[in-house]
């Protein structure tokens, strides 16, 4: 049973599974947007997401938390400076997510997931 369970497994080990969604994070806030499959691409919403409302809070310890989750410290250095004015007014919801087509050689549901413009 998978009753309140927040993140799916994917099919990963735990150490692993934490590795793949850092890294996807770190990804999708230095590129803006990546492609990947659907499960993955849910999976790593919740974790950029916070990674945001980290950003725009600013303070030292937030810094220090995206420090220890993110793989590149100009990475944070730049989000900490540019978030404060791109979503200053936004309560949540910084990414979207648009299905694509199927992946040809196992036809896994594909999707890109993106931060908003706003």
């Amino acid at each position: 049973m998978r009753h309140k369970c927040r993140v799916s497994r994917l099919g990963r080990p735990a150490d692993q599974r934490k590795a793949l969604l850092r890294s996807l994070t770190t990804a999708l806030l230095r590129n803006g947007q990546i492609k990947t499959t659907k499960a993955k691409a849910k999976a790593v919403r919740s974790e950029a997401e916070r990674m945001i409302t980290l950003a725009k809070d600013g303070s030292l310890a937030a810094r220090r938390r995206a420090l220890g989750y993110l793989y590149d410290k100009e990475l944070v250095k730049a989000l900490f400076e540019e978030v404060g004015e791109r979503y200053r007014d936004r309560h949540g919801g910084y990414t979207r997510i648009v299905r694509t087509i199927r992946r040809r050689g196992d036809n896994a549901e594909m999707a890109i997931i993106e931060l908003l413009d706003e």
